[in-house]
C-alpha cells in the first residue's frame, strides 16, 4: 500500500455545527485509516464547489494530507459539510459503519 494514498472521510463544520471553534479557521477533520487517530487540516477548497450528493453538501474530489501521528499520506474524501447539529446527528447515522471502520 506504500506510494498511494488510502481514503478516509472528512467533516468540515461550519456555521452551528463550528461554534466551539474560532470563526476564522475552518478545518476539515477526519480519522487516519492507518493508525485510527483523530486529525484536522485547513481547508482549501472553496464552500461554492461542494455539490449535494446522497443527503448532504459534498466535495467529492478531496484533498491530500499526511497524519500528524504516522506521517503517512492518505486521502481525505468526500468531505461532508455540516452546518447544525440536525447534520451532524444525520450524518453520524449515514456514515457510522464507515467512520467504525476506519478505527482501530
Amino acid at each position: 500500500m506504500e506510494g498511494r494514498n488510502v481514503e478516509t472521510i472528512g467533516v468540515r463544520r461550519t456555521g452551528w455545527a463550528a461554534l466551539d471553534r474560532d470563526p476564522q479557521q475552518d478545518k476539515v477533520e477526519f480519522v487516519c485509516p492507518y493508525c485510527g487517530a483523530r486529525d484536522e487540516k485547513n481547508a482549501r477548497r472553496e464552500r461554492a464547489l461542494y455539490h449535494f450528493t446522497d443527503g448532504f453538501l459534498q466535495d467529492l474530489q478531496g484533498e491530500v494530507t499526511q497524519c500528524h501521528s504516522c506521517k503517512r499520506s492518505l486521502r481525505v474524501v468526500p468531505v461532508v459539510l455540516l452546518h447544525d447539529q440536525d447534520e451532524e446527528r444525520r450524518f453520524e447515522a449515514v456514515f457510522s459503519d464507515e467512520l467504525a471502520a476506519t478505527k482501530n
